[in-house]
């Protein structure tokens, strides 16, 4: 099942401190190529500036321009980063191992 917010926003550091909400969730980074990195957060706006600020990562050097999220309880975060990294395979992240 895809994100539910199917238009990115743009990643800068207005739109992510204006649309990225303090909360708990997912959210993808991506590119016009492909996407490039899901992740599962307490604070997704907070991940995401992170992620801004980063230099000379992996994900910087994909050269990031948009970004979607989803609120959603920790509880569910990691399983719903799974489905996500194995719906959109993104180039930054692998699937984490299966939990028994």
């Amino acid at each position: 099942m895809p994100f539910n917010q199917f238009t990115p926003r743009s990643f800068t550091t207005d739109a992510v401190q204006m649309y990225a909400p303090v909360s708990s969730g997912v959210y993808g980074i991506s590119n016009a190529r492909e996407w490039i990195y899901i992740g599962e957060t307490d604070n997704i706006q907070s991940s995401l500036l992170n992620h801004l600020h980063e230099i000379n990562t992996k994900l910087k050097k994909r050269e990031p321009t948009g970004f979607v999220f989803e609120v959603c309880d920790q509880a569910h975060r990691a399983s719903r980063q799974d489905r996500l990294v194995g719906e959109y395979g993104p180039s930054c992240n692998r699937l984490a191992p299966q939990r028994s």
